[in-house]
């Protein structure tokens, strides 16, 4: 009987490093993708901002950690090596704290950094469009999300080129495409009416409107995350003591 709950823990364990494995991947590729991305939000807080490009290194080193520590935990549990086991305890452990750390850290600093995001986004929007590599993103976000500015579409009347125009000029990409006219992907327009036909909901509402109705899914993905990490360390916790105890149990007594 024994012999047969450490048999269905070993296997449960490396399903469950299998598991972690699969989430170090994404991890990884999520980190990638945010350090590589060049079209999306993220291109336009890195050319403004560090902070973006050393959470991207940050994600790439758990990712690739996450996912080393899944192997040898597979390694662990299916030769029963209770060296492997007990540091994939210990790394797991380590990783459930930074994880609520992280969490905690960022909930109570979330209204500075959504007044750094209002900083960066306004930088970019007066320099428009004379820097190729935050506009392309800029207009990319405006015109997939369909809205305009980081607060509205106020924030253009800043850019000096609008500003010091004697026409109406708008950014090309906030245009309302529900209106009738040409539409252009990029760069800012001209209109002979006193309004332009643009978008009145900014990026910031259109962001806060999206992570709200995803919130469920979000926060789903982290508690299954946390119930995975909980189960691996429990199951690895009753595999290396069952370990111990067989290898015990196989000293000669005299």
């Amino acid at each position: 009987m024994g012999k047969g709950c450490v048999a269905v823990t070993k296997y449960f364990l490396f399903l469950f490093n299998l598991l972690f494995f699969v989430f170090g991947a994404l991890i990884l590729g999520f980190g990638l993708w945010v350090l590589l991305d060049n079209k999306s939000f993220i291109a336009v807080l890195q050319e403004s901002s560090d902070t973006v490009k050393v959470a991207s290194y940050i994600l790439i080193g758990v990712g690739s950690l996450t996912m080393a520590m899944g192997f040898f935990g597979c390694i662990g549990s299916i030769y029963e090596v209770r060296c492997l086991l007990g540091l994939y305890f210990t790394c797991l452990l380590l990783i459930l704290v930074a994880q609520i750390t992280a969490g905690v850290l960022i909930y109570f600093q979330r209204d500075r950094l959504a007044y750094e995001m209002d900083s960066i986004i306004k930088t970019v929007i007066i320099t428009y469009p004379n820097n190729r590599t935050t506009e392309h993103p800029l207009d990319y976000i405006q015109r997939t999300m369909k809205c305009c500015g980081f607060t509205g579409p106020g924030n253009w009347s800043e850019n000096p080129v609008i500003k010091n125009s004697t026409k109406v000029q708008y950014s090309c990409s906030c245009r309302n495409t529900s209106l009738p006219g040409e539409v252009e992907l990029a760069g800012l327009c001209t209109t002979l009416s006193p309004d332009p036909p643009v978008y009145e909901t900014g990026c910031k509402t259109t962001i806060e409107t999206w992570l709200k109705d995803n919130l469920g899914v979000i926060l789903g993905i982290c508690a299954a995350v946390a119930v995975v990490e909980l189960l691996g360390m429990i199951l690895s916790m009753c595999l290396c003591k069952n370990v111990g105890q067989e290898d015990y149990s196989k000293v000669p007594k005299y």
